[in-house]
């Protein structure tokens, strides 16, 4: 039988306070899971908790900064400490500082997006794995773009994201052996507040969507069923795996 349940887990979301992140937590708890809300402000991620709550769940609200390497390690003692466990991780938190192309971006946007995106990603998920490993497993899905798969007007945030392709293939060989399952979801354009400055901009839109074969852009709730299942027993025999929901973008 097919088992989406996640009744009994613990999953912590980054990035939780709004968008996928948001979306994801909520699609979570409704499946059964407890769940660790983690973003730089406490304050944007009451609102996620009382969401998570109303399922029947349990929330737990931590502010941490995962391009912070000293953050990371107290984040997931916070979890640890509160639920014993960490059965599930979903890597949403992601920035992107700039517009600039390949020829004008800085040397600090490169560090911030590269820090968070790619290095907090890597460590905040070695720290999860070796609790995952005390417990005899669990999953991590990380929130690449299909911007990682094809360059787009991003420069910079299209490389970060291809590194968490490779990421999530070289996690899920080394730590399939400890029944920890690694895979990744891309999203395609995204109605999200991170993403506005592309879909509010008549040309940018415009342009993604000449090549969307859906023709419209997706809302934060479609990535969550994606993500519920690459979370879940449904997908007990999947890793290393990267799920575009793009509308067809990639085709």
């Amino acid at each position: 039988m097919i088992d989406f349940s996640l009744k009994g887990k613990v999953a912590l979301v980054t990035g939780a306070s709004r968008g996928i992140g948001e979306a994801a937590a909520i699609a979570l708890a409704g499946a059964g899971a407890d769940v660790a809300l983690a973003s730089r402000k406490a304050p944007d991620l009451e609102k996620v908790a009382v969401e998570v709550r109303k399922t029947g769940r349990k929330a737990l609200v931590v502010a941490a900064h995962v391009a912070k390497m000293e953050e990371i390690s107290g984040l997931v003692s916070k979890v640890k400490e509160e639920f014993g466990r960490i059965d599930i991780l979903v890597n949403n938190a992601g920035t992107n500082p700039t517009m600039d192309s390949a020829l004008d971006v800085q040397e600090r946007a490169w560090d911030a997006i590269m820090n968070l995106n790619l290095k907090g990603l890597f460590f905040l998920s070695q720290a999860v794995a070796r609790v995952m490993k005390e417990k005899g497993g669990g999953k991590i899905i990380n929130v690449a773009s299909i911007a990682g798969i094809s360059p787009d007007i991003l420069p910079i945030y299209s490389i970060s994201k291809a590194g968490v392709l490779m990421a999530t293939k070289v996690m899920a060989q080394q730590w399939a052996q400890y029944g920890i399952r690694v895979n990744a979801i891309a999203p395609g354009l995204t109605k999200t507040r991170f993403s506005e400055a592309l879909w509010a901009n008549p040309d940018i839109l415009k342009m993604a969507m000449g090549h969307t074969p859906m023709a419209r852009i997706a809302e934060p709730e479609e990535m969550a069923g994606a993500i519920l299942y690459l979370a879940s027993d449904a997908s007990s025999y999947v890793t290393g795996q990267v799920l575009a929901i793009d509308g067809g973008a990639t085709i």
